[in-house]
């Protein structure tokens, strides 16, 4: 059985006291929810703005997902959380622009979007990744 490792990068924003950024077991990597906030200055970005926040969002989680040595080609699920119904075309155009250009095999991953509150007003989305990298460990 393998151990558990936790990633992290400052190249996304330092998660809270209560969880890691990521968390591998194995093969499997676990990234926490990500927002659209500024690595370097922790700021909440583009208010108001549902698409700008999402390419922030995913560049967040493409960072944790590159600091365990893996790529968007690794990743098997995203589950995206949006505040409002009506940002979903939104969204869904930015999200598929930045998942597309990052999986060259076409292979998209498979994904959740669900409507609910976030932890800050500001945040207009919350995504996070599941993915399946080779090897057995850490």
């Amino acid at each position: 059985m393998s151990d558990k490792t936790r990633i992290s990068t400052d190249d996304a924003p330092a998660p809270a006291h209560t969880f890691s950024q990521g968390v591998r077991k194995g093969n499997i990597l676990q990234v926490s929810g990500q927002g659209p906030v500024d690595p370097q200055t922790n700021e909440y970005l583009y208010p108001g703005d549902v698409v700008r926040q999402t390419e922030r969002t995913l560049r967040n989680v493409a960072a944790i997902v590159e600091a365990a040595g893996a790529s968007f080609e690794d990743v098997v699920m995203l589950r995206v959380y949006l505040t409002k119904p009506e940002d979903f075309a939104a969204m869904n155009e930015a999200y598929g622009a930045f998942v597309g250009e990052r999986v060259p095999s076409g292979v998209l991953p498979a994904r959740t979007t669900v409507f609910t509150g976030l932890p800050r007003e500001e945040m207009l989305v919350e995504i996070d990744a599941l993915a399946v990298l080779q090897g057995s460990g850490a």
